[in-house]
């Protein structure tokens, strides 16, 4: 972060200094958790359902931090006092933000029901190519995400890339507020938190927020391919970029191919060039979110020559997303089990099919925040987990017997096929048992279901090559 001074924090967020100096320093980070805290740091006091930050102010002085972020003073350490932690929190991105603007930073928000941080990833390691980047593993696309991704840019930093999520309407709104995007990109409209949004309908809603919120000497980069994102060019000022394999798309990929390793080759084809690009990334769907990372990078300045050698060389950045490790007894094992909605589970089962191996496992948990369809959509899974070629389907958990059911209606064995365990530990054992040299098992379910856990089990049971 920009060093800032007390006083400049507290007028920042609207806060009130209790005790300490106006004059001392934040020339540090601004960091939640107390175990992080390092010499010069603003540590922000956040209330949890489970712990309160307020119990750590001693813990983060004795590390070395400046001052807190408090809704209370205390006296282990001075705090710039506010009515709402989160709050103040955002309005420091902000003010930090537009300072940073003022300098020369290009900010880039991206939001869509899937893919979100692995095109974040890709984008981040495409741009860093270009100059220094602002862009950090994992999922820090909320209202306390969101605002320490900005307060982690200083004054060198040129690009910075913002993850945006919604739960409802009007939050990306509040996230574009805290730090205004000059290149917002919409990735896709699909089934992700539809328990929140009711319908496709309101998810695009609230995905367009962010071209809604573009400067008209912006750019929006729209998914071509998704009808629902194609039409929100209507909503923005700025200037759209289309990106897809049509042929109108402004940024297209042409003559799409996978290897037996499941990552994907093609041409990107741009501003009346042409470039080889062969991914790192694993899954055909990667295709997509590599066509909006060059859109992006483009409207930021870059070429097209160089933009293709950079997609050649970024690679998974964040924990659990299509990560692929092959045991020591020759058992691959994808983990994809950060999250999962509908789109995303039939993505991962297409580059899952697409993997050379003696036999294609799906160890599959439910999706979570799905609404009232929920169980039809987890039958559909199984049936789509049959089509797509899946030689073992292992539904994990009482929410995701239906993705066995489904499965087993589409002429899945019971008991080879397709199998239902109760839990974690059970499916774990089955596997130990069945699985041979040669397999490739994907591990796939809503964040909430912990499945990570299991192809860390997985792992364990072979040492990784």
């Amino acid at each position: 972060m920009i060093a800032l001074t007390l006083a400049e924090v507290a007028e920042a967020v609207g806060g009130r200094l209790a005790a300490g100096a106006p004059d001392a320093t934040v020339t540090g980070s601004v960091t939640i958790d107390s175990r992080t805290v390092a010499p010069g740091d603003l540590f922000v006091a956040l209330p949890g359902e489970r712990v309160d930050g307020h119990d750590f102010l001693g813990v983060a002085a004795a590390a070395g931090a400046v001052a807190a972020l408090a809704t209370r003073p205390d006296d282990a350490l001075p705090c710039v006092v506010v009515d709402d932690a989160v709050v103040a929190l955002g309005r420091l991105a902000a003010a930090v933000h537009a300072r940073l603007v003022e300098a020369g930073l290009v900010t880039l928000g991206i939001t869509g029901s899937s893919g979100k941080t692995s095109t974040k990833d890709l984008l981040g390691q495409v741009l860093a190519a270009a100059g220094p980047t602002v862009s950090p593993p994992g999922s820090f696309n909320n209202d306390i995400g969101l605002p320490l991704t900005v307060l982690s840019a200083d004054a060198a930093t040129r690009y910075l890339v913002l993850e945006m999520g919604a739960r409802g309407p009007g939050h990306i709104a509040r996230l574009c507020a805290v730090a205004r995007p000059r290149i917002g990109v919409v990735l896709n409209v699909g089934s992700a938190h539809l328990g929140e949004f009711g319908s496709p309908e309101g998810t695009a809603r609230a995905k367009g927020e962010l071209v809604e919120a573009l400067p008209e000497d912006g750019t929006a980069v729209l998914n071509a391919d998704d009808a629902r994102v194609a039409a929100m060019a209507s909503r923005t000022r700025a200037r759209v970029v289309t990106t897809g394999r049509g042929a109108d798309a402004g940024v297209r990929a042409a003559g799409v191919r996978v290897d037996g390793e499941g990552r994907a080759s093609f041409t990107l084809v741009a501003g009346g060039e042409e470039h080889p690009v062969v991914l790192q990334v694993v899954g055909e769907h990667q295709v997509a979110n590599a066509l909006s990372a060059a859109g992006a990078a483009l409207a930021a300045g870059m070429t097209p020559a160089a933009v293709a050698a950079a997609l050649s060389a970024a690679e998974v950045r964040s924990r659990w997303r299509m990560e692929v490790t092959r045991r020591a007894d020759g058992v691959v094992v994808v983990n994809d089990a950060y999250n999962a909605n509908p789109e995303s589970m039939r993505a991962a089962l297409a580059a899952l099919t697409g993997m050379a191996g003696t036999r294609r496992v799906a160890v599959l948990g439910a999706m979570g925040e799905l609404g009232p369809g929920a169980a039809a959509e987890h039958e559909r899974l199984g049936r789509d987990a049959v089509a797509a070629g899946v030689d073992v389907i292992v539904a994990v958990g009482p929410d995701a017997v239906g993705i066995a059911t489904g499965a087993r209606a589409a002429g899945a064995r019971d008991g080879e096929g397709s199998v239902h365990v109760p839990d974690r530990a059970a499916a774990r054992a089955l596997l130990t048992e069945v699985l041979v040299p040669g397999d490739v098992v994907l591990v796939k379910a809503s964040r909430a279901y912990g499945l990570e856990l299991l192809a860390a089990d997985l792992l364990a049971d072979g040492t990784a090559a």
